[in-house]
This record gives C-alpha cells, structure tokens and sequence, in this order.
C-alpha cells in the first residue's frame, strides 16, 4: 500500500480524534489491562489442572477458581468499557464528520445541487460515514491492541519453551506473508459499490418525493424497473467487492485451523520428552488457539481498511468540491432600499444554450419593478442571478453601484428577500417557521406582523399558539396560508430588497387581495421586484420590464406603457384583460 492512503487516514484522525484524546488515551489503558488479563487467564487453568493431578481436592483448588472467576469477569468488565468508549469515540467522531459535510454541502452553489439528488448526497453524507466508524474507533487502537497481544503470546509460549516460541513465530510470520500476497487491492470496487449505493438512494428519494404525480400520471412501471435495476446494481457491485477478500478468508481459517493443530503437538511432543506437564500442555493449546485471534483480527481490520478507504476518497471528494461563487470582499452598499443595475448581463446554465443575452436595465431604489415574459424567457434566472445562486458569464450587476461579486454572500443575502409560489415550511413550531429558528425575535413582534398581515385569525385557531407544530407537508395550511407564512417571514427579517416570484399564481381571489395588501406595506421604504404571469398583481409596481428570449424587449414606468398603445405592455393588457400571461 502507498503512502498517499495512510496521509488520508492520519489526517481524519488527527482532525476527529485530537479532540477526543482523553478517551482514546482511556480506551488504550483499558485494551492494555485487557491484554494483561487475557495472558494470565488460561495460566490460572493451567495450575489449577497441575493442582488436581499433583494435590488432588483442597483449599488451593478453591482458591485458584475464584481467583480465575474474579479475573474473568473483570476481563468482562474491561471488555464492555472499553467496548462502550469505542463506540463513544466512534460517534462522536462520525457525527462531526457528518456536521462538517453538511455544512460544506449547504455552502455549494446552486450548480452542484443541479447535479445531485437529495438522496445520494444524504447517502454520502450518512452511508459512507457510517462506514468509517470501526475505522475511527477501531483501527488503529485495536490494531495496536491485537499485534501487542500477538507479542505478548510469543514472549509467554517462549518463556514456556524457546522452541514453542520459535515454531509459533516462524508460523505467525508465514501466516502474515500468506494473508499479504494474497490480498488483493479492492478499494476500486468498494468505490464503485458506493457510487452504486448513492444513485439507487438518490433514485428512491426522488421517486418517494413524486409520489403523487407518479401514480397520477402511470409512471409506477418505469419506477419499479428502475428500482430493480438500480437495486441489482447496487447489489451486484457490494457483492463484487465483499467476495474479492473471500479467498484470503477462507484460506486463512484454514491456517488458523492449522495453528491450533501445531501448538497441540508441539505441547504432547514436549510432554512426551518430560518438559511439560499435563497443565503446562493446556495452557500450550490455548495460547496458541489465542494467538489465532489477533492474526484474525489483523486481517478483518486489513479487509476493512479497503471499504474505509473507498468511503474516505469520496468524503475527500465532497470535501475537495468548490463552490463557483466565491465570498467577496466585503464591500457594504449603503444602507436602506438599493438600486439594482444589470449591465451587459449574458449568462446559460450551459455554455452553449445562453438564457439571458447581454441583459440591460436600471431600478431606481425604492422603485417596484415587475418583470413579465414568456414562460422560460430568463425572468426566474434573473432573481437567481440577484441572489449569486449563479454568477453571470459576462456582465456586471450592482447594488448602489456595488458589484454583488464585492459584497459578502452572506451580507447580500441579508439584504434580500425571496418569496416563491412554492413556501418551505419544516418539520418545527409555528415560531421557528416563522423566524429560520432565530430565537431574537419576541413573540410580539411576531404577533405584530401575523396582525399586520391579516393572519391573526388563523392563528387564534392554533392549538398551542407559536408552540403549535407544522409538518414539512404543509398539512392543515391552505395554499394560501402558506403564502402569507412566507410573507411574515420577509417581515421579519426586515430586508433591503424583495423579490416576488410567481408567489400569487396558487392564490384565490381572497387570498390575494390580502396579499396584495400586505405587498403594500412590504414594499414601503423598499426596492422591489415582481415577477408574475398574473397580470392584475402587477397594480402596484412602479416599473414595467418585458422580457423575450432573454433579453429586453421593453422597459419603462407602468403608467407609461399603459398609457402608450403602442407599447408591448399595453398590447399585453389588451389581449388578455388582466388573465394569466403565459
């Protein structure tokens, strides 16, 4: 084996296990005594055997049993402590692991996430750690532990007899070569094994989250074809990779079965020339059945190291993913409602199907845009732009004639705010849907906004008030309740900018004239941008942008383009009185 995989193991224990050295300090004691134990043991069997044959019955035997009962069940003890701090160690380790892929994971772009389905990267997050915990509580420690333990054997059969020492070690030895040789590399096929785990979980996650439109739309044979053959995949190739250490195992018991047979003969051969006695023959046996154990050991944590090794490569590879959009330097617009400038603006999310073409236009702070445009002409793509979900290929846009590219991630998106006409609520109370689980905010602000809003009586029929559970679902909300949520939250974090993004389109009429009056206090001291296929929700917008194909077909202040028959917008208005543009 290279170096190249023990720096890939040295720097995951140096990271995950520093922090925990106490324990693992604890946990290496522990082994030592257990080690200490299981050599004296079978050595109080044998003077118990060598007692019977010389003394017979008496108060030594007795003695000699409870000693052995004592030490045994201490070595039981000592085994469970030191069992539990490995699994301690262990989780604790994998579960900081799996706190720091996740939150690598959360800071990605938009891109990545395109890429990936929620399930695989929840098997990557959690399968392939989950693999690492015997690496982690394991490895190195009992590693450590059974070739301290493969000493401690040799040195006792020696000081027994040198040639007990002697055959074993030379036995040991070949038994260690035998197991090398035959090893064969399978850390490729556990990769792949884990690849195949990832999209068949990817697969099952994105099928489970379609449901309602599979079985709608008949789509439940190409499911369970898939299902199937991604599972068969997943399978096969788990498959290939456990066999590939299956011939070293089974040759291996072979010899372990042979070891025992050699240090049964090698203890009637020295009783049969009157070196040993009858007890000192036992104790020959069973350190010699023990030594088997640790060459065993050694062998499955070998075996292991090739599954630990697949999972590390591809947590390195999460790990080693970058986000295209970098933070920048961290210059501040000036407070209060911005401007906002696309210049030049030409970006695809493929290099050759371009969706915006050199994008152009200016809004005024304070000012209300609505953005109207054919169905895939860019008009989403655009808020995803604003928010640096992707970065343009060409261009520059600006907040107060700040580059967004200047500004900090997090600071920039501090300062806006997006509503969608899909609302995300988790699996929490009505207070931390709410507030994203910030607990700064007073439960009267709170009740302030839910008034201001128009959602007061709602929540009057809440059981339990702000303590009341909401299910990711959305269950018991109406569409339009969910919508209004999602206002209170804009509310509550009091940004500098607002994007609305289809978010009337699921509304009733109702609902929407207490949207559209909420959108007035929303967009009060504020920049704003709508962007809408409805077009009576485009009442209240300062400014007009007509888009087509990606780029500016018109621009100009709604009351200009209403009041000028020519104007595109005011065709619009005309032909579809108000209906839905699609």
């Amino acid at each position: 084996m290279s170096l190249q995989p023990f720096k890939r193991y040295f720097s995951l224990f140096a990271r995950y296990l520093k922090p925990q050295w106490g324990k693992v300090l604890l946990m290496s004691v522990l082994l030592l005594i257990s080690i200490g134990l299981q050599l004296y043991n079978p050595k109080l069997l044998g003077d118990f055997i060598n007692a019977t044959l010389q003394q017979g019955l008496g108060q030594g035997l007795a003695w000699l049993a409870l000693l052995y009962l004592l030490v045994s069940f201490l070595n039981q003890g000592v085994s469970v402590v030191s069992e539990y701090l490995c699994e301690k160690v262990a989780w604790t380790a994998t579960n900081q692991l799996r706190a720091d892929l996740l939150s690598h994971v959360l800071t990605l772009d938009q891109a990545f996430h395109k890429q990936h389905t929620q399930g695989e990267l929840l098997e990557r997050i959690d399968g392939d750690v989950n693999d690492l915990s015997n690496f982690f509580s394991k490895f190195v420690v009992h590693m450590f532990f059974h070739l301290l333990l493969l000493l401690g054997l040799l040195v006792v059969l020696t000081s027994i007899d040198s040639r007990l020492g002697v055959s074993m070690g030379g036995y040991c030895l070949l038994v260690v070569v035998a197991l090398t040789w035959m090893r064969r590399p399978s850390v490729e096929r556990w990769v792949v094994a884990r690849q195949a785990s990832a999209e068949f979980f990817g697969f099952l996650g994105e099928s489970l989250a379609a449901t309602e439109d599979i079985r709608a739309n008949g789509g439940m044979n190409y499911v369970w074809r898939n299902f199937y053959n991604r599972f068969y995949r997943w399978y096969a190739t788990t498959c290939h990779a456990g066999w590939s250490g299956a011939s070293p195992w089974i040759i291996s018991q072979a010899l372990f079965a042979l070891g025992r047979v050699l240090g049964l003969v090698l203890g009637a051969y020295l009783w049969s020339i009157g070196l040993a006695s009858p007890g000192t023959v036992y104790l020959i046996f069973v350190y010699s059945s023990l030594l088997m154990q640790p060459l065993d050991q050694v062998q499955w944590q070998l075996q292991d190291l090739n599954k630990s090794e697949s999972c590390i490569r591809r947590i390195e590879g999460l790990f080693a993913t970058r986000q295209a959009i970098q933070d920048g330097p961290g210059t501040k617009p000036a407070a209060g409602a911005p401007s906002v400038t696309f210049e030049h603006i030409a970006f695809g999310y493929s290099l050759d199907e371009p969706v915006l073409k050199d994008m152009t236009f200016h809004l005024s702070a304070g000012h209300v845009l609505g953005i109207v445009g054919r169905t895939g002409g860019g008009k989403t793509t655009v808020t995803r732009l604003l928010f640096r979900m992707y970065d343009p290929q060409s261009g520059s846009i600006r907040l107060n004639d700040v580059p967004l590219t200047d500004m900090r991630l997090g600071e920039l998106r501090q300062r806006i705010s997006l509503i969608t006409q899909d609302v995300q609520l988790f699996d929490a109370t009505v207070r931390d849907n709410l507030t994203f689980f910030r607990r700064d905010i007073t439960d009267e602000r709170i009740l302030s906004v839910l008034e201001e809003i128009g959602l007061l009586p709602w929540y009057a029929s809440l059981s339990q008030g702000l303590e009341t559970m909401l299910g990711a679902s959305s269950a018991g909300l109406s569409a339009g309740e969910a919508q209004l949520l999602a206002f209170a939250r804009v509310f509550l974090t009091d940004p500098d900018l607002v994007v609305l993004d289809e978010a009337s389109s699921r509304l009733d009429p109702l609902t929407q004239k207490l949207m559209e009056q909420g959108m007035a206090k929303l967009f009060a001291n504020r920049t704003g941008i709508v962007i809408a296929h409805r077009l009576e929700t485009l009442q209240r917008v300062d400014d007009i942008l007509v888009i087509e194909n990606g780029e500016v077909l018109e621009m100009g202040s709604r009351a200009d383009l209403v009041g000028n028959p020519d104007s595109h917008f005011a065709r619009l208005l005309q032909h579809v009185d108000g209906a839905i543009y699609a």
